[in-house]
C-alpha cells in the first residue's frame, strides 16, 4: 500500500515555516516580500492557480498585486506591464500566468521579466544558473517537487529516475536538478518522452518516476516497479474531474509512495513560488 505524499501537508509545514521568516523580516526592519502575477484572460485553470497563489501570499505575510488584463491585449501592452514591474522597487517577484493568448509570443515575454525578478524560474539566465549549480530561482513545479522528497524523507542520492515529459517549466529542469551534485540529487537520471522507444521497460527500472506527459491516467501497473516513488505533476480534466498522468488506483499496491491529483505537486508548485519570492526579497536587501 502506497503512501500518499500529501502536497496540502508538506505545503502547510513550509509555509509556517514561511511565515516565520517574514516575522524575522519585519522585526529586523525589512520589507514584506511582495509577489505580483499578470493574468491575461479568463482562463479558469490559470485563474484558480493564481488566486491560489494570492491566497497563499495572506497566509504567509506577503504582499500580493494582481493585474488583469483581456484576453485581447496586445503584446506591446503586455510588455509595457512587465516593464512597469521590473523598475517597481517595491516589487521583489513576479509572474506571467501561462499560458498566454495566441497573439503573444511566450518567448519574447519570458525575455522581458527581469532575472532578478524572475521568480518562476523561466527566464534562460536563471535556467543556465541552475544548470550550472549557481544560486538562482529555481523553476516553482520541480522546485515544489524536490520540496515534497524531501519533506516525506525520500533521498533520490545513488537512485535510478525516470522523468517522463521533456517541457522546458517541468520535465527538462527536473532531470538537471535530480542529477546535480546536490542535497536534492545525485540520482541518475533518464529523461524520456512521447517518442521513446519501449517505454515501458523504462519506466519500470524507475526508483523514483515523474510523471509530467499531460495524458490522463496513462502510467499504470504495466510502467511501475514494485516498491518505486511515484511522482504524477499531470493535472487533466476527465469527465468533470481532475485526473493526474497516473492511474493512481492501479499502482497503489504496487507503489510505495505517490503524490495525489489534486492535493499534490500543484500545492508544492505555490509553495515552491514563495521560497522564490522570500530569496528575492533577501537578495533586495
Amino acid at each position: 500500500m502506497a503512501l500518499i505524499l500529501s502536497g496540502k501537508e508538506a505545503a502547510n509545514v513550509f509555509k509556517k515555516e514561511i511565515s516565520i521568516k517574514v516575522d524575522r523580516r519585519l522585526k529586523d526592519k525589512k520589507k514584506r516580500p511582495h509577489l505580483a502575477a499578470i493574468l491575461v484572460g479568463n482562463n479558469p485553470a490559470s485563474s484558480v492557480y493564481v488566486n491560489g497563489k494570492v491566497k497563499d501570499c495572506a497566509e504567509v505575510g506577503f504582499l500580493s498585486t494582481l493585474i488583469r488584463l483581456e484576453e485581447d491585449v496586445t503584446e506591446i501592452e503586455l510588455l509595457k506591464n512587465i516593464e512597469r514591474l521590473n523598475s517597481d522597487t517595491e516589487i521583489h517577484g513576479f509572474i506571467v500566468q501561462l499560458p498566454l493568448p495566441k497573439q503573444i509570443n511566450e518567448k519574447r515575454i519570458l525575455l522581458a521579466i527581469d532575472p532578478m525578478k524572475d521568480v518562476d524560474g523561466f527566464h534562460p539566465e536563471n535556467f543556465g544558473r541552475m544548470a550550472l549549480g549557481l544560486p538562482t530561482y529555481i523553476p516553482a513545479t520541480p522546485y515544489g517537487i524536490l520540496l515534497l522528497l524531501e519533506y516525506f524523507g525520500i533521498d533520490a542520492s545513488g537512485k535510478r529516475a525516470v522523468v517522463l515529459g521533456r517541457s522546458n517549466i517541468v520535465g527538462s529542469p527536473m532531470s538537471i536538478l535530480l542529477s546535480s551534485n546536490s542535497k536534492f540529487g545525485n540520482a541518475t537520471v533518464t529523461l524520456a518522452h512521447s517518442r521513446t522507444h519501449d517505454l515501458e521497460l523504462l519506466t519500470k527500472s524507475a526508483d523514483i518516476l515523474i510523471v509530467a506527459i499531460g495524458k490522463p491516467l496513462f502510467i499504470n501497473q504495466s510502467h511501475v516497479k514494485e516498491g518505486a516513488v511515484v511522482v504524477d505533476v499531470g493535472i487533466n480534466r476527465v469527465d468533470g474531474k481532475l485526473k493526474g498522468d497516473v492511474d493512481i488506483d492501479s499502482i497503489f499496491n504496487i507503489a510505495s509512495a505517490i503524490s495525489p491529483v489534486p492535493g499534490g505537486v500543484g500545492l508544492m508548485t505555490r509553495v515552491g513560488l514563495l521560497m522564490n519570492t522570500l530569496l528575492a526579497a533577501d537578495d533586495r536587501e
